[in-house]
């Protein structure tokens, strides 16, 4: 019986760079899609540039550089790659073809570059009525700052994001990852897939306008309730919560390792005192009850490090979940990789890839009973697809072909 994944059928265009454009197209091919990566040798995908952590790249060999990008892989995979020049007459027409034949195009371009190209909503909708339309930018594309240049740090800080981000005393800490970027691309993927929705029921396409502004504020629904509601300000307040104690990162044993223990009610403080050992401390005053603990959590985090320093994270962590505690050890990448609970639940799966080989993907992050989804294949190689987009699709006669990457037309 063959697969059916919930999106087979649907063809994608997918002109993203980065990560945030990528990341897009990623989901719905892992839905079942059929992604077309949109590309240049003129200008490269970000994330195919830059130096390479793996490959022969790194030995001298340099003509393999733009495969070697393990974010490309993942951002990537079970995507098409149509490396094509739409500056020139050729490249445009095509494209338009190429158009018709789809059901999305998606970009994270500011506002207006494909709108100059000729490719912008309001000149799809005239070759191909029921098109789908996703643009993405930093602010969107109407209002005040639609024109500001952005990417994930500044959405996340525009939007007050960075500014909760920090230590109890009011530090802030910049955020080391592009959250602003991962966060708007599911909104822009859920987006599109409600557009696919609406169109089955009305006929109609549409045009999606994402701003990373907004989608990074919608985050911080508690913090906007209590400004308008109590006037109050959100700051950075660290692992400090107001209702749980232990609540905290606490040392183990070895060198900056650490272990994440979250303690809510009076039947887990039982279980966690009895856990590392001191049950006693469940009815000190200072620990009475959660007000208490919260209270007095600097004496209280100083008994749980004393605790958590002679293990392990695996261990202290196995013991706390086996009393029914919340915790969890800190990972880094190589923890993650080799962690029981992911390995379990298959978080990572082989792919083969032309040049590289076996390569190591994450998995599919959601499970779903009717239609289960499932990576396709590997990311593209450059212009791996020009044959089969330009013959296959649209039926381009291979001397043609031929001909446009001889004008590099199809570079």
């Amino acid at each position: 019986m063959t697969e059916t994944l919930p999106l087979q059928g649907v063809r994608v265009l997918d002109f993203g760079t980065a990560w945030a454009g990528p990341a897009i197209g990623e989901i719905l091919s892992d839905l079942g899609a059929e992604v077309i990566k949109i590309e240049s040798r003129t200008k490269l995908d970000g994330m195919r540039v830059g130096r390479p952590m793996v490959g022969d790249v790194i030995k001298g060999d340099a003509g393999n550089e733009p495969e070697l990008q393990p974010i490309f892989h993942s951002l990537n995979r079970g995507k098409k790659s149509l490396t094509i020049d739409f500056k020139t007459p050729e490249g445009l027409n095509l494209l338009r073809d190429l158009i018709v034949v789809s059901d999305v195009t998606t970009d994270n371009f500011s506002p207006g570059v494909l709108d100059r190209a000729g490719i912008g909503y309001k000149d799809l909708v005239k070759i191909k009525p029921d098109i789908i339309v996703q643009s993405m930018s930093g602010a969107g594309a109407t209002g005040p700052l639609a024109s500001i240049v952005a990417y994930a740090p500044t959405t996340t800080a525009l939007s007050g994001t960075t500014s909760l981000v920090g230590t109890e005393d009011g530090r802030n800490v910049m955020p080391q990852r592009g959250y602003g970027d991962a966060n708007s691309a599911i909104h822009a993927a859920i987006a599109i897939l409600l557009a696919l929705h609406q169109r089955e029921q009305t006929g109609q396409g549409q045009w999606i306008d994402v701003a990373e502004v907004e989608t990074a504020t919608v985050l911080l629904g508690e913090p906007f309730a209590d400004y308008f509601m109590n006037g109050r300000v959100a700051t950075p307040r660290g692992t400090f919560h107001p209702a749980m104690a232990p609540h905290n990162i606490y040392p183990c044993e070895g060198d900056d390792t650490w272990v994440a223990i979250a303690v809510t009610g009076e039947q887990e403080w039982r279980a966690f005192c009895a856990a590392i050992g001191k049950p006693g401390i469940a009815d000190q005053p200072a620990f009475a009850d959660a007000v208490q603990r919260v209270r007095n959590r600097k004496e209280l985090d100083g008994i749980v490090s004393a605790w958590t320093r002679q293990k392990t994270p695996r261990d202290a962590a196995d013991a706390l979940q086996a009393a029914g505690v919340a915790s969890e050890p800190v990972m880094n990448a190589h923890d993650h990789y080799f962690d029981p609970g992911f390995n379990y639940r298959k978080a990572w799966v082989e792919v083969e890839h032309p040049i590289l080989g076996n390569i190591t993907l994450p998995a599919v992050p959601w499970r779903l009973s009717d239609t289960p989804c499932k990576i396709t294949g590997h990311a593209p190689t450059l212009g791996q697809h020009n044959g089969y987009v330009c013959h296959d699709l649209l039926g381009v006669p291979q001397e043609r072909v031929d001909e446009l990457a001889a004008m590099k037309v199809l570079q």
